[in-house]
């Protein structure tokens, strides 16, 4: 079977699957906010809408160290979040780049059966997602459920999946701004920053109750304690729940990532078409914004997943224990890796942890920066922005490099798109790494991909309420 019969296979379901059809007029950018608004205001009622027919929901969460990145809500209609649509998307981007299957995107067709098999593989990835979950037991056991209830479970995760599909293609299609992916993510992650350091809620952790806020908990204890001293030790250094070195380390995060931000190479250019019309072209270190940490989080994420629940089922199998071996935490039926694969792929949660187990801890960063180099490099090959597509885009615009001849831009931008990528996803993940081991508030991986989403936005805002100049200034770009 030829490579291009494959995607010719997904014709037949193109007619099925729902679709958001392209808008016939330019969207104005008051409109653009207004079907934004809207896409997150649908996402965040479906994050806490319960799924109906749960009976139980204090087993093991398999995606516990990792819902804050995926935008998930455990119990709820966003259970699995953008799990689905992240990983079809990379599993179709990483075929496609690898040409074991061939589609040319110039072709508005190729694109539509693309897209189409990106959306059904989602689905069907959303189905084995949820089957899995209903069958191990995640919301009680199935014998107690009922067929028809675990049938009706499945149903409601897969409408779902396909709910945020529909949301990301709306403001993808350019009804709105971005992607719905990164809006998602970047929302959760918000939520999860603001909850944690302004949230009145109160624990107790055998001391009496505390406030969960790490900015309430400094106050209330400021006011009832008496020894001011101890009680600025306590909010700034208290250990089972957040605290204010956890927020400043999240704010110093997201500084040090705008920072960086402005990294970049100015490629000077000229136009052949326009004489005296020059520009710069920018290669931004980090080239491939948020994609390797979003790829290395849905990498393992899914090993996380598959072996949480082999060890469930196959505790004492040794290839299951290679993958990972998961115990309880204290007073809590949720899992955490100690041994194996898993336990590698995850990060020391304290700094006692990064001196107590030194192989764990550099294993982790060796994993984290090789892994986010390598998918920022790949990346830019399967997306169209390596130096060889890039080199063909100016010169279809009539633009050269200053002091180069045309035929040499390709070997100039080679030798530069490249080096920032894999540069710019090693800094991520040594970023990720710093942001963990220093307690960051959401994970390092978290905060990284708010940071970027954001600062995209803001870039994306610019260029929309520009008016015609600042477009054709991106245009010429």
């Amino acid at each position: 079977m030829s490579s291009f019969r494959f995607l010719n296979l997904v014709r037949p379901f193109l007619p099925l699957l729902p679709e958001v059809s392209s808008p016939d007029r330019k969207v104005p950018f008051n409109q653009k906010l207004l079907w934004t608004a809207v896409t997150l205001l649908i996402f965040l009622v479906c994050s806490q809408v319960p799924l109906y027919g749960i009976m139980s929901s204090d087993s093991s969460d398999p995606l516990y160290w990792m819902r804050v990145i995926l935008a998930s809500n455990r119990g709820t209609l966003m259970e699995l979040g953008i799990s689905p649509i992240v990983t079809s998307g990379m599993i179709m981007q990483l075929l496609a780049g690898a040409n074991l299957i061939e589609v040319d995107f110039t072709l508005k067709e190729d694109r539509a059966l693309f897209g189409g098999a990106q959306k059904l593989f989602a689905l069907i990835i959303s189905l084995g997602q949820a089957t899995v979950y209903v069958l191990t037991g995640l919301y009680g056991q199935p014998s107690d459920l009922g067929a028809g209830v675990c049938l009706l479970l499945i149903i409601q995760l897969i409408a779902a999946a396909l709910i945020v599909i529909l949301l990301d293609e709306l403001l993808q299609k350019g009804y709105g701004l971005g992607s719905g992916i990164s809006l998602f993510v970047a929302t959760n992650i918000c939520e999860s920053i603001i909850w944690k350091a302004f949230s009145p809620t109160t624990i107790n952790t055998g001391r009496g109750p505390e406030f969960e806020g790490a900015i309430v908990a400094l106050f209330h204890l400021l006011f009832t304690w008496n020894d001011k001293g101890r009680a600025l030790r306590e909010a700034f250094w208290r250990d089972s729940l957040p605290n204010i070195m956890n927020l400043l380390a999240t704010v110093l995060v997201f500084a040090a990532v705008i920072y960086m931000q402005g990294f970049r190479i100015e490629i000077p250019v000229k136009s052949n078409r326009f004489r005296g019309q020059r520009g710069n072209y920018p290669v931004k270190l980090f080239y491939t914004s948020n994609m390797p940490i979003m790829l290395q989080s849905a990498l393992s994420s899914n090993v996380f997943i598959v072996s949480q629940m082999l060890a469930t089922r196959f505790p004492s199998n040794i290839l299951v224990k290679i993958l990972g071996v998961w115990e309880p935490l204290e007073d809590s039926p949720q899992l955490r890796a100690v041994a194996g694969l898993a336990y590698y792929m995850s990060p020391p949660h304290t700094l006692k942890e990064v001196f107590l187990d030194p192989i764990h801890t550099f294993l982790y960063i060796t994993f984290i920066v090789s892994a986010c180099a390598l998918f920022s490099k790949t990346w830019i090959e399967v997306s169209g922005s390596g130096p060889r597509e890039i080199a063909k885009q100016l010169k279809e615009q009539q633009m050269v490099m200053l002091g180069h001849r045309e035929g040499s831009m390709y070997k100039e931008l080679k030798r530069v798109i490249p080096t920032a990528a894999a540069l710019g996803g090693a800094i991520l993940g040594l970023l990720s790494v710093a942001a963990d081991l220093m307690g960051a508030i959401g994970s390092g991986t978290g905060i990284l991909m708010a940071v970027t989403i954001i600062y995209s936005y803001w870039e994306i805002g610019i260029k929309e309420s520009g008016g015609p100049e600042m477009a054709a200034l991106s245009d010429f770009m």
